[in-house]
């Protein structure tokens, strides 16, 4: 039987584990609950910074990798980008091939959007005013 030694915040978010085998966890959590950092009895160690809808917007880990993601309105993951120079576009949170030219053209579209709902108008009206 593998026993464990568990502790929690007054959140009741894990914060300390221990196995019968001597292997620890501990873990840090921001106001919302969010895990914001990670540490194992192995070394290694990972951080994590939210955005307003607590959505993970940066990973960094204790062997140098950083990892940074993109959200569109609706919380939906659409690009990630390593430390490596490897990115990814999604589409309804699953990974898909497009180009940069495409991405580009998205997320210039998301801009336009959000500036219409903000000025009630588009781009194309004020040129003509």
């Amino acid at each position: 039987m593998n026993k464990k030694i568990k502790k929690y915040d007054e959140n009741n978010n894990l914060i300390y584990l221990k196995y019968s085998d001597g292997d620890e966890i501990w873990q840090e959590y921001d106001e919302n609950n969010n895990e914001i950092y990670y540490k194992n009895s192995t070394g290694y160690e990972y951080w994590r910074k939210y955005d307003e809808n607590n959505n993970v917007i940066h990973h960094k880990n204790s062997y140098g990798e950083e990892c940074w993601f993109k959200y569109d309105e609706n919380n939906n993951l659409i690009y990630s980008k390593t430390s490596s120079g490897s990115e990814h576009w999604y589409k309804n949170n699953k990974r898909i091939e497009i180009t940069e030219k495409e991405y580009k053209e998205i997320e210039f579209r998301r801009k336009e959007k959000e500036y219409n709902s903000r000025t009630k108008c588009s781009r194309f009206e004020l040129m003509e005013i």
